[in-house]
Order: structure tokens, then sequence, then C-alpha cells
């Protein structure tokens, strides 16, 4: 017999497929934990470094510190560096996305690594190198001495970073870091599932990230505004794009049913950066009308802010290229897939879900 499914049904909207001491994401309540601490709070208080030293040790059980994983990610960098040469050869002819997605598939094994360490320290060396090369211009040898996110700003521009640059990606890397069983995060664990590497299930996770549907909302944000232009022209873009039914970029989210936790912290970040040539009181302006024309479209559930808006303003504010956007989002982001992967291998089980057969039976 056919059983036909509901929408949320189809697409597992609250079904359980894991244990996990990761993260959280309570939609309802607007929060996000990540190893035990609200969102807000961690990116206020910790780094990089230390945010993946907690999703590691969650994922593990080992012990690492911040320190730790601050010398494990430069020597990791330096490791990463030393292979451009054999693995940019794959990502010849291919834009920044792709030629990550090829870069990332050549990663292997480094003696005196763990696998954790030397995925999260190649991703954004080989970021820098492929924006480099778009310019023309050669990669910038990384730095083992300074954090993650000063030397990923150093090797995409080729300069020491001010310190407000390097504050405002470090709490972009924290805030991304982690976000609940999301599509990512969900493809990395189901081929962990089966045993296959940690190198294996974060190319897989890079890949589901590329989809419109999932991380490549930021550059459209900015696209929005570019196309806005102008504060006499919100009300007037706004109230024409909602009448032809278009969607708002930077606003909605599958989960959330209030603001998403992570815009606002983001947002703080930006502030910070508004004297490097952001617009923040012309961007504020576009988010404060679009939410309220969208109450005033569905004030039974209307979209509220999402993290893509600011993440947009923040990384357009450090000068990083559009086409780097996933990029620089996986740069965050492998340190939960690495966590997550990790701890499936390490508690879960083979992740195979059926399916409900809704095609031609056989004539008896």
């Amino acid at each position: 017999m056919n059983i036909h499914l509901t929408k949320s049904q189809i697409g597992l909207d609250g079904v359980p497929a894991a244990e996990t001491v990761l993260s959280h994401v309570d939609g309802e309540r607007g929060e996000l934990i990540i190893a035990g601490e609200h969102v807000g709070r961690l990116a206020a208080k910790s780094s990089f470094e230390g945010v993946t030293a907690r999703l590691w040790n969650g994922a593990s059980k080992t012990t690492l510190t911040e320190a730790n994983v601050r010398s494990h990610l430069g020597i990791a960098r330096e490791r990463a560096f030393a292979r451009l040469p054999d693995l940019l050869p794959a990502t010849r002819g291919m834009g920044v996305i792709d030629g990550f997605r090829a870069a990332v598939a050549g990663l292997r094994a480094e003696h005196g690594l763990e696998h954790e360490a030397t995925i999260v320290g190649a991703f954004p060396v080989i970021a820098g190198a492929l924006v480099r090369r778009a310019k023309g211009l050669e990669p910038v040898a990384p730095d083992p001495d300074v954090s993650h996110a000063t030397d990923t700003l150093r090797m995409l521009h080729g300069r020491a970073p001010e310190t407000r640059e390097v504050t405002a990606l470090d709490a972009y890397l924290v805030t991304a870091s982690d976000h609940g069983m999301n599509a990512s995060t969900f493809t990395a664990r189901v081929v962990a599932s089966t045993q296959a590497d940690l190198f294996a299930a974060v190319t897989a996770g890079y890949c589901a990230l590329t989809g419109p549907l999932h991380g490549g909302a930021p550059e459209p944000v900015l696209e929005m505004l570019d196309a806005i232009g102008s504060r006499e022209r919100i009300k007037p873009w706004v109230d024409a794009a909602l009448a032809r039914g278009e969607r708002m970029m930077g606003f909605g989210h599958r989960v959330y049913r209030v603001r998403d936790p992570r815009a606002d912290v983001l947002k703080t970040a930006v502030e910070a950066l508004a004297s490097n040539g952001t617009d923040l009181p012309f961007a504020g302006e576009v988010e404060a009308y679009i939410r309220s024309a969208l109450r005033k479209k569905n004030p039974e559930r209307p979209l509220e802010t999402n993290v893509e808006f600011f993440t947009a303003i923040l990384l357009d504010a450090l000068a990083i290229p559009r086409q780097a956007f996933t990029p620089i989002f996986a740069v965050a982001r492998a340190a939960g897939w690495t966590a997550h992967a990790r701890e499936q291998q390490r508690t879960g089980r083979l992740i195979r879900p059926s399916s409900s057969y809704v095609g031609a039976m056989p004539e008896a």
C-alpha cells in the first residue's frame, strides 16, 4: 500500500537522526547552543580556536585547549601551503567555489597531524590561494604563529589585517562553526556513518553547502542592496518586489520561527566595522522596512532576519570577494563538520532511512 507523506515528513523536519553534544537549535525560541553555550555569549568570549576545541573535545572526548588547537592549526596551514602545487592543478579553469571543492577533494592525511587539523587548517589556505589566483596574484604563505582569523585575512589580502577586522571575522567564524543538523552537516554525518574517513565526509559536506538553499544566500543579499541603491528607493523597491511575490533575501529560515540569534551576533560585529566604509545605517533601514513589510503581509507568521543578511554585509566590509563567500563559510563550518563526522563514527550507526514508494505496482 502506498503511503503519501506530508511536506514536512518528506523533508525530515523534526525527525531526530542522531544524538549529539555539539549543538542545539530551538527554532521556536530563537536559540542556538554550541558545545554547551549560547552563540551570543560564545562569540563574545571565545575565539575560533576556542570553539573548535570545545567541538572536537565533545566529539572525541579529548582535552584540547584553545592553545593546543591554535598550534595544531598553525602547523596544518603550513603543511597545506606546501601541498598547494599538488592541489591547485585539479582546480585549473574553475572558479573559486568549484575550485575549492576540487582542492578539498584532494586533501589527505598528513603525518603527525590529526585529520581534523589537516582539514580545518587547509581550508583558509586553499581559499586564499584561489582568491588571489583569480586576481592574477601568487598565494601568500601562512604565519603559523597568528590566529586562524588573522591568517585567513592575511592570505586573502596579502597584508596584516587590522584588529577590528580580525575581531569581526573571528566572531563570524565562531557563529558559523556549527548549527545543528543542517543539510551539509547531515550529509557529512551520513558519509561518516559508512565509516568513510573525515576527508570524504567533509568533501560531501562542502558539496551540500554549495546549493543555493543552504549556503548560497549572502551574495543575493548584496545584490538586493545594490538594486535598492538608496534610502528613497527602499519603500518602492521592497513593495514592488513583494507585490510580485519575490523572496526577500536574508529573511526567513527553515527552522527559526523568530529572529535568527546569529543575526544579532553578526550585526554587533558589523557595527564595529562601520568605519570601514560599511553603510550600516542604510542596511539597517533596509532591514527595518523589510521586517515591517513582511509583518504586514503575513502578521500570523512574519519572516524575520536570518544570519545571511548580516553575513553578507560583514564579509563585504572585510573586502572578501563575493565568489569566496561559500568557501569562507566552509572555513568556519569545517570545525562543526569534522566534529560531527567524528562523533558519528564514534557513537552512531549507519544512517539508512527508508522511503515511501509512490510508483506503479506490478500486476498481480
